[in-house]
């Protein structure tokens, strides 16, 4: 219990701090849109373009953590100070490259935290033979972003600045890493899984297509989520619980499918999970207004780290059953896909909004991608 809880920290701050942060912040920083020092200020399709440089981060911090031999407790420890940093740096107004080059190092610090990280805790706890452990150590995604969004909602309540609410998650990053600190040492551990050759299967390029699929599919409501409620409702005491509730439905949905997973496998949970996101990420286009913000929010919310969860945790048992010994090369690729399917997202919003479009054309899209990514995973 104690590596799943010191995970369920590290990931709180790797996904909902250094990842997912910003969506909750966008609006707020949209706010502050034209009193900027540096000048300019940020729209839509400008939050559009940070969100992939995020994404971008994210792509190369997978593949880099899939291509290179590193101690895991290493690569946690060293994610977690590269987190905290860029987040504290995000609070100064440095004008919009250096902000997305903040966000870009961010992305990379991210993506080798998880890998890693969830190599390292479902390592340890395997031998238990407790599928709730994976529910708690997932579960930090949820955590970090129910905090995240938590704090802007109280900070938007009394009208602060977006640089109060970087500085302030980029403290509390710096004080998780140094609780968990100890935890993850490096003393007996081995790198030679991380260099070990790798058989690739068919089986296993299919969950890396479909893990894709997933990153394009959910991505633009957890960005645009808050923005898009922002649209519909003008009060940020109302719009601004659309994340916190994203969050809380990451939280309760990944315990409890760490339950029934046991049952049902890890992979009928990953499907069913794609088509309920599939109804999520549609839901604002034909349910108009807050009704169908909520529900995107329920839906996606409660299926995209349960996602993370049964996926890496079948790729870890196909690797297992396959005769490989480097399940951190298979998740990898499939972060790395995540990644890629994310950085497609955010671009089409900004080509469609700054077009004059809107978000509707992008929603649809999103969901047959993920209705068709679960067409793969189905067993042949």
């Amino acid at each position: 219990m104690r590596f799943a809880v010191a995970g369920l920290a590290v990931l709180a701050v790797a996904m909902g701090i250094g990842r997912f942060a910003f969506t909750p912040i966008l609006p707020m920083m949209l706010e502050d849109a034209g009193v900027s020092a540096a000048g300019g200020g940020l729209t839509v399709a400008g939050g559009g373009w940070l969100a992939s440089a995020n994404y971008l981060g994210y792509f190369i911090g997978a593949l880099w953590a899939g291509a290179v031999r590193a101690r895991g407790a290493v690569a946690i420890r060293a994610g977690l100070l590269a987190i905290a940093v860029s987040s504290l740096a995000m609070a100064v107004d440095a004008g919009f490259a250096a902000w997305a080059v903040l966000r870009f190092l961010a992305g990379v610090a991210s993506a080798w935290v998880l890998v890693h990280t969830s190599a390292w805790v479902l390592e340890r706890n395997a031998p238990l033979g407790r599928p709730v452990l994976a529910g708690v150590l997932f579960a930090g995604v949820g955590a970090g972003i129910v905090a995240a969004g938590g704090l802007c909602l109280a900070l938007m309540a009394a009208h602060a600045r977006s640089s109060s609410a970087w500085l302030m998650l980029g403290l509390v990053s710096l004080a998780v890493t140094g609780i968990v600190w100890r935890t993850f040492r490096s003393a007996n551990e081995s790198s030679a899984a991380a260099g070990a050759a790798h058989r690739w299967t068919w089986q296993q390029a299919r969950f890396v297509i479909a893990y894709g699929a997933y990153g394009f599919g959910y991505i633009i409501p957890a960005t645009f989520l808050p923005v898009m409620a922002r649209e519909v409702v003008g009060d940020p005491a109302v719009f601004g619980w659309a994340w916190p509730l994203f969050g809380a439905a990451a939280v309760l949905s990944t315990l409890g499918v760490a339950i029934l997973s046991g049952r049902y496998g890890n992979r009928a949970a990953w499907i069913a999970s794609h088509l309920v996101m599939a109804l999520g990420v549609a839901a604002p286009i034909f349910w108009p207004g807050v009704r169908g913000i909520l529900l995107a929010a329920l839906c996606v919310g409660g299926t995209f780290v349960v996602i993370t969860m049964v996926g890496l945790q079948e790729a870890r048992e196909v690797v297992a059953r396959e005769g490989n010994a480097n399940p951190a090369r298979l998740m990898a690729a499939m972060t790395a896909a995540f990644a890629a399917g994310q950085i497609a997202g955010p671009l089409s919003v900004s080509f469609l909004v700054g077009a004059g479009g809107g978000f509707a054309g992008a929603l649809l899209a999103a969901s047959a991608v993920l209705v068709a990514g679960a067409v793969l995973l189905v067993r042949r």
